[in-house]
């Protein structure tokens, strides 16, 4: 990603900085605002250009001034600035972002593919390729009909081999939310596909 730049600061500037960070380390959650305002820009710019998304860089932010209000005590004085010092904060936690997302699409990704691939047919001939493929496309069509909240949950849980639980905490849903989604989407798959698909929700 190269090298963290930080911005140009003058005595005075890093002054405040610490006095600041000093707050902070006091309890004075107000400072942690002070700090927010006066790297919100700097630190924003940096992490939409590591991660391309406005949302993804503002939940960085919020992940950084929440790590400074819970240790201030991890910023160390000889190594550099509290500029320097947050904006590094800020491209690491934006790199482990980066590095989440990547992960979760292709977590996801796989799971689709292994829906169709290993769909249920009605058939006992293994070599009947042409039932297969038959089924596998009723199958990517009836996947592909259902609301995107039922389709993800049903792909992570049934062939991504995620728990319920695993579901809920991937796609940041309440885990009744994941159960209803789930149970509702195989019930509709089966009034499709008309197989002997389970109507219960399947995976705990």
């Amino acid at each position: 990603m190269g090298l963290v730049s930080r911005p140009p600061r003058s005595a005075e500037d890093s002054a405040a900085d610490l006095e600041l960070l000093r707050r902070v380390a006091a309890g004075d959650r107000g400072a942690v605002d002070d700090l927010y305002q006066r790297f919100r820009r700097p630190a924003f710019a940096l992490a939409r250009r590591v991660l391309g998304d406005d949302v993804l860089a503002e939940d960085v932010l919020q992940d950084v001034f929440v790590a400074v209000w819970r240790d201030p005590s991890a910023f160390d004085g000889a190594r550099g600035s509290v500029a320097s010092w947050l904006l590094t904060l800020v491209h690491h936690k934006a790199v482990d972002a980066v590095r989440r997302e990547e992960s979760h699409r292709r977590r996801h990704a796989r799971a689709e593919e292994e829906l169709v691939l290993a769909a249920p047919t009605q058939t006992t001939d293994v070599e009947d390729t042409a039932w297969e493929r038959l089924v596998a496309e009723r199958v990517r069509g009836a996947l592909h009909a259902l609301p995107a909240p039922q389709r993800e949950a049903l792909t992570l849980a049934y062939y991504g081999g995620y728990t319920q639980r695993e579901v809920a905490a991937l796609t940041g849903t309440p885990l009744g939310t994941v159960k209803t989604r789930m149970l509702t989407g195989m019930r509709r798959l089966k009034d499709t596909l008309g197989t002997g698909l389970p109507a219960d929700g399947g995976a705990r």
